[in-house]
């Protein structure tokens, strides 16, 4: 069966005003809705849905756990640059830029609650954007 991909997040955090003020920021992430103060749904332009709900009291006792989430980006030298914007925002990283034997490069960084995000040029992914971005090229007339 086919998809298209995870389109969709949602975390649980401390301050839902707050985590949105730093995804808007550092990602440059839009606001899709907001139905009240408790959530926010934001988008990278349209193709993706992260959701950011108040965690219920007790949440991280739960036994939910995220290891990270991954942004894609289009190319090596993007991840470059995330790089320098997110250390200019004065965020600490969590793990420095590093190339893959695969030949992903990546890095990894907190959000304000403390979860992992990682800002990574995946070559699968890279390589079907490409292809698709060259066929829709060739459709315009």
């Amino acid at each position: 069966m086919r998809t298209l991909g995870i389109r969709h997040l949602a975390l649980n955090v401390s301050d839902p005003q707050r985590s949105k003020a730093f995804y808007q920021e550092v990602i440059g992430m839009t606001v899709e809705w907001e139905p009240d103060p408790d959530n926010v749904y934001l988008t990278s332009g349209g193709l993706d849905n992260l959701a950011l709900h108040r965690a219920p009291a007790g949440a991280a006792a739960a036994g939910q756990v995220l290891d990270h989430f991954g942004i894609v980006v289009p190319a090596p030298k993007d991840v470059d640059e995330w790089h320098a914007r997110v250390v200019s925002k004065g965020i600490a990283i969590a793990k420095e830029l590093k190339t893959h034997r695969d030949g992903a490069r990546s890095f990894y960084f907190r959000d304000p609650d403390g979860i992992v995000i990682q800002v990574i040029y995946h070559p699968p992914i890279g390589a079907a954007e490409a292809a698709r971005a060259k066929v829709k090229a060739k459709k315009k007339p």
